[in-house]
């Protein structure tokens, strides 16, 4: 592992383009200065000769904010091994804590710096924020839901558990000891990959979505919802959520309520594009999920137009979906869907910033942390391009690719 390129303590950068995360146009030939590890300027520039040889050229390479993958499980690959999937599910957490700590480091590694997980169920992933995760040596900003919450006998096990039999949901969350980040609530089922358009009923009723919303928030906590279906992720709107994960089959008037509540929807569109895959290569039909994925993509065309809050979430650990590169696969369904690349990284960046509520909003502007991923060429090569990041800059210090601090 190559030692980091620390900045003096006034640096110049000279960029080919900058995409500052606002979802506005890119900016060309752009100068950064950096100073105590935050943006001192940054603007259109040219530069001299004798200037080059005493700043970092990045002339003909892009820069942009580093990324937040806002659904992640980190206990789980993305490999499509069922025997491994099965050991990954029950493994103690002895076991589970390295594959964590691969999966941190696949995230690092792909310029994601901030992951926000949606639960399994022995709370792995938070007791791993909790015991292991060093900020100070693994950059990496970890929110986690410990285990979410899902209705008896209704899918959900995998990431989470019921409330006791005698017990309401929101007195659940109410009397949970566990410091997590957020809740999260399972409000469907699974999407069917052999019959399109299948809807299952909600798991919670209206009013028991909002007793739990308005528990969470006596907490200080949002909830993110899953929920597939025109219904569950009507009552999980209605109810209040932060977000809506998947969405798929949601309808149009979802999307418009989703825009005037500023709820966000994280579409986890690359899993359905990874089902397409592994089904092709094991042999059985595919059409349902890519009829699937293809809908996904409508709706993410009408949210774009409707003004939708759109945060890019993963969902790796599903099979084919895999912590760090899932990301390229997201961006570029949300490409293949209409959105420009500005639009797709404000989703990655920004967006996700806003959803987490970080303390930093991952943008590149005068003022903010000198933070960003460096990736060659110029931004028609995004997001292909992230899968071999040139460096990738944290609080003004450089690191070539490979190189960045995990603590793993």
């Amino acid at each position: 592992m190559s030692s980091p390129q620390k900045s003096k303590e006034l640096m110049t950068v000279y960029a080919g383009w900058v995409i500052d995360g606002s979802g506005g146009a890119d900016q060309e030939k752009v100068r950064i200065r950096i100073q105590n590890g935050l943006i001192a300027a940054i603007g259109a520039s040219e530069q001299s000769r004798e200037e080059r040889s005493a700043v970092l050229d990045l002339s003909g390479d892009t820069i942009l904010p580093c990324l937040v993958d806002s659904h992640v499980h980190l206990f789980m690959s993305g490999t499509s091994d069922l025997k491994v999937r099965a050991r990954q599910l029950d493994a103690p957490f002895s076991d589970t804590k390295k594959v964590i700590a691969r999966h941190i480091t696949a995230h690092l590694l792909s310029g994601v710096t901030a992951v926000r997980d949606g639960g399994d169920h022995h709370g792995h992933a938070l007791r791993y924020r909790d015991e292991c995760l060093d900020t100070d040596q693994t950059p990496i900003q970890l929110q986690a839901a410990g285990r979410a919450w899902h209705r008896t006998g209704r899918y959900g096990k995998l990431i989470g558990r019921a409330p006791a039999a005698d017990v309401s949901l929101a007195e659940a969350i109410a009397a949970e000891d566990a410091a997590c980040d957020h809740v999260k609530i399972v409000n469907s089922g699974l999407n069917s990959l052999v019959k399109f358009g299948y809807q299952t009923p909600p798991q919670f009723s209206l009013g028991e979505m909002k007793a739990a919303v308005e528990a969470a928030r006596r907490k200080g906590l949002f909830v993110m919802a899953h929920a597939n279906g025109k219904i569950p992720v009507e009552i999980s709107v209605s109810a209040g959520c932060r977000s809506i994960e998947h969405g798929f089959f949601m309808g149009k008037e979802n999307l418009k309520k989703m825009a005037e509540k500023d709820i966000f929807w994280i579409p986890t569109a690359a899993t359905m594009k990874a089902y397409c895959e592994h089904l092709e290569r094991i042999g059985e039909n595919q059409d349902v999920a890519c009829r699937n994925l293809e809908d996904q993509m409508e709706q993410i065309a009408a949210a774009k137009d409707l003004g939708v809050p759109i945060a890019v979430g993963t969902d790796a650990g599903s099979i084919g979906v895999h912590h760090g590169r899932g990301i390229v696969q997201e961006l570029i369904i949300l490409k293949r869907a209409g959105l420009s690349i500005q639009e797709a990284i404000q989703c990655a960046t920004a967006n996700g910033a806003r959803l987490l509520n970080l303390p930093t909003p991952y943008l590149l502007a005068r003022g903010l942390p000198a933070s960003f991923i460096v990736v060659k060429g110029g931004p028609d090569r995004l997001p292909d391009s992230l899968l071999s990041i040139k460096k990738i800059c944290m609080k003004g210090v450089f690191f070539d690719s490979g190189a960045v601090p995990s603590g793993a």
